[in-house]
């Protein structure tokens, strides 16, 4: 293991450095191939390292790329302290840390411990009753009255986020285990204080190893309400996230703990997905004063086009007052008491140019950096998802067959077992599927989009001869150099990093438009039309100022074009 350079040491780290940071995602298999087995890798992710400086971003989130039995793509981790030889090694990731620091990023892992793999050694001994770690895991008897492993024996009606049951017969240990999502993951006990510690533990040998901080996978989940019970049935709906295992009782407790414990004083960024989650309780996990999480990722926002109460993949139009509305309730919700993260895409959520922009021909660069705007422009620490920078589309699939994800797998054998509509399913597919964000990244316009020298795990997108990093680069108008402006924007405007959000327009179906003010700095106005038509703007909007960024500016200053916006400070 390298010694500690100045670069990662926490004393060279100002404490809330990721308030002016702008993130960086890289979905490991998806980024960069370097050994041609259509995988992508840690070396790839090293050999674009420049790129990224170009970008001007401070820090990579890499997914996981721990050692894995790859069930949920890397999710389903089986060993904490090593690498998955589809991405590489140990030595590769000391390598990605020192080429980050040596530029001056940082390096944010995935910390996946609501589950472990079932092929984890935890979850292994735990299978033994008489082990020491019998308890490590969620272990219950069948529902009294029942045979064991049969329909209804399930200790509690909890639904998978996977489909299917959230309890699974384990033969050797003569009982049900708990997996929120595939059953290859079993939820870890954190009532257990054996196995907190084993997480912090795991925690500390990274922060030796030179990360600088941590994304918490469904952090929220780690408390469950005891004891386990049904959760509410409403008829016609998905049981719901909050049935005994979303941001139980000992939630804060836990948090701050593993803050005591691994991250006070290493001034580390840390965000913790938390499915469910509201502003109140948004506001307990990030608030400075309670020491437990820096921001979390919300999903209120890209949930506003399905269906209420009817799962993800029922689908409906997005509303923009509705969104505008979200957003400024988080907004606001958080203003002084706590720290927003801003995302539009992720490797679990579609392209946001195809999702709520116009992907054509004629307005994909500027929907895609309209959308960049306004979502810049708000308070909170930006998420860039790798392609997002070069308004890469969705994947266009069109069959079953094209897909990989293990969640659309599951929801198309049981949907189409209970007879549903194939044609339906597939147009919800390719409208809010995971593999979307998941085909390869557009590197150029040869073959393999310069992703690979082999055959991609998934196909490469069509429209690499004209969406790729490349031609983007070399492009100063490009969607690329719209993000890198934003980026510096962040990086040198006081108001934008600090500035409180100030919503205009709460109706307006085209329009978002806000204020950032900050104490005696002059204010800027953000007005992004969201549309592939002109909006005319309103007569109180029309204010002449310094015109920091824009798209394709109108000239006449009472009109926005199509996807157009501007960011002008105000006298």
């Amino acid at each position: 293991m390298p010694e500690l350079a100045d670069a990662h040491n926490p004393a060279a780290r100002t404490p809330d450095w990721w308030k002016s940071a702008v993130v960086y995602q890289v979905y490991p298999r998806s980024f960069c191939d370097s050994d041609g087995d259509g995988m992508g890798d840690i070396p790839g992710i090293i050999s674009k390292l420049d790129y990224l400086q170009q970008l001007g971003v401070d820090a990579l989130w890499m997914s996981p790329a721990y050692k894995s039995p790859q069930d949920d793509n890397g999710y389903d981790i089986s060993d904490y302290t090593d690498i998955d030889p589809m991405f590489g090694t140990l030595e590769d990731v000391d390598a990605l840390i020192a080429g980050l620091h040596e530029r001056g990023m940082k390096l944010v892992m995935d910390l996946v411990v609501n589950h472990t793999s079932d092929e984890h050694p935890w979850f292994q001994e735990s299978r033994d009753r008489t082990s020491a770690k019998a308890d490590w895991y969620w272990w219950s008897d069948p529902r009294p009255g029942f045979e064991p492993n049969t329909p209804g024996a399930e200790p509690t009606n909890w639904a998978s986020a996977f489909s299917g049951p959230a309890w699974h017969w384990d033969e050797q240990r003569g009982q049900y285990y708990l997996h929120i999502f595939s059953r290859k993951q079993p939820d870890l006990n954190w009532e257990n204080p054996e196995v907190r510690q084993a997480v912090h533990q795991m925690m500390q040998w990274w922060i030796d190893r030179g990360v600088d901080g941590f994304r918490m996978d469904v952090i929220n989940l780690i408390s469950k309400r005891l004891p386990l019970t049904d959760g509410v049935v409403v008829p016609g709906q998905a049981l719901s996230w909050d049935n005994g295992y979303v941001d139980g009782p000992r939630m804060d407790e836990f948090l701050h703990e593993m803050n005591q414990a691994v991250l006070d004083g290493n001034h580390l960024l840390t965000v913790g997905e938390a499915p469910g989650v509201t502003v109140e309780q948004a506001s307990k996990y990030t608030a400075p004063e309670r020491q437990e999480l820096g921001m979390v990722f919300q999903f209120e926002h890209v949930g506003l086009d399905e269906q209420p109460g009817s799962g993800k993949w029922a689908l409906k139009d997005l509303h923009l007052p509705d969104l505008k509305a979200n957003l400024a309730k988080w907004q606001n919700g958080l203003e002084g008491r706590g720290w927003n993260s801003l995302y539009w895409d992720n490797h679990d959520q579609p392209r946001i140019v195809s999702r709520w922009g116009d992907d054509s021909r004629e307005h994909r660069v500027n929907s895609a950096k309209t959308l960049a705007t306004a979502l810049h422009l708000l308070k909170g620490t930006p998420y860039i998802y790798q392609g997002e920078e070069i308004g890469m589309t969705n994947a266009g699939f069109t069959s079953i067959d094209q897909y990989r994800d293990i969640e659309i797998l599951n929801h198309h054998r049981e949907a189409m077992a209970l007879g549903a509509d194939e044609a339906e399913l597939l147009k919800s597919y390719a409208v809010k599927g995971r593999d979307n964000a998941r085909t390869p990244m557009h590197w150029d316009d040869s073959e393999q989009a310069g992703f690979t020298t082999g055959t991609p795990w998934l196909p490469v997108h069509a429209n690499k001869s004209w969406i790729n990093a490349a031609a983007a680069v070399d492009d100063p108008n490009s969607v690329f150099h719209h993000y890198r402006r934003l980026i510096e924007l962040r990086h040198t405007d006081a108001v934008v990093r600090e500035g409180v959000f100030g919503l205009l327009e709460p109706e307006h179906e085209q329009l978002f438009a806000y204020t950032r003010t900050l104490r005696d700095q002059p204010p800027l106005l953000v007005l992004a039309n969201l549309s592939s038509q002109p909006c005319e703007l309103p007569e109180d909007l029309r204010r002449e100022g310094e015109l920091l960024l824009g798209t394709h500016p109108d000239p006449a200053a009472d009109r926005l074009q199509a996807w157009e916006s501007r960011v002008v400070r105000l006298a």
